[in-house]
């Protein structure tokens, strides 16, 4: 491959097609209401103390409400929430009308049904990065009991776990 492909959008994309990655819905509460959105980008970044990570791009419908909230949502999706993923993943969806079943959770937070566990964080910084902000929260509740096995992203489509 040329040098200078390494570096295009498009080389980017088709290299993370490739990549497996987890689904994670993240959710806040805005002034209007509760927001969230589909993210593949969740990262464990530190045990002790507990933080994680994830990407959130800064034209995103969410991002205003993310930039200014103090904590959210975290929640590992079971591979039986494809619609769920899609619905958070579409933009001008009305994501927590129904079939969504949420509530309001610790801190405020909106809590979604039936994942295969949540966690609520603090945030504790917004890094930028590119046309993203990489927001990093420190886990103060959370609920690991879910039963299943995870949801996948993988060649831009929602998979399940082969064994």
């Amino acid at each position: 491959m040329p040098a200078d492909l390494l570096t295009t959008t498009d080389l980017f994309r088709s290299v993370f097609r490739r990549h497996a990655a987890g689904v994670a819905v993240i959710t806040a509460r805005g002034d209007a209401g509760p927001v969230g959105f589909t993210a593949t980008s969740l990262t464990s970044v530190s045990a002790e103390p507990p933080l994680l990570s994830f990407g959130v791009g800064t034209s995103a419908s969410s991002w205003p409400a993310m930039a200014e909230a103090g904590h959210v949502g975290v929640h590992v999706l079971g591979e039986d929430q494809q619609e769920l993923a899609a619905t958070f993943a579409r933009s001008g969806a009305d994501r927590f009308g129904a079939p969504t079943a949420w509530r309001e959770g610790p801190e405020g937070v909106p809590v979604l049904d039936g994942v295969l566990a949540w966690l609520v964080g603090r945030v504790v910084a917004r890094v930028p990065a590119g046309d993203h902000r990489i927001v990093i929260a420190e886990v103060v509740h959370g609920d690991p009991t879910g039963t299943g096995r995870p949801l996948l992203y993988h060649q831009g489509r929602f998979r399940r776990l082969g064994d």
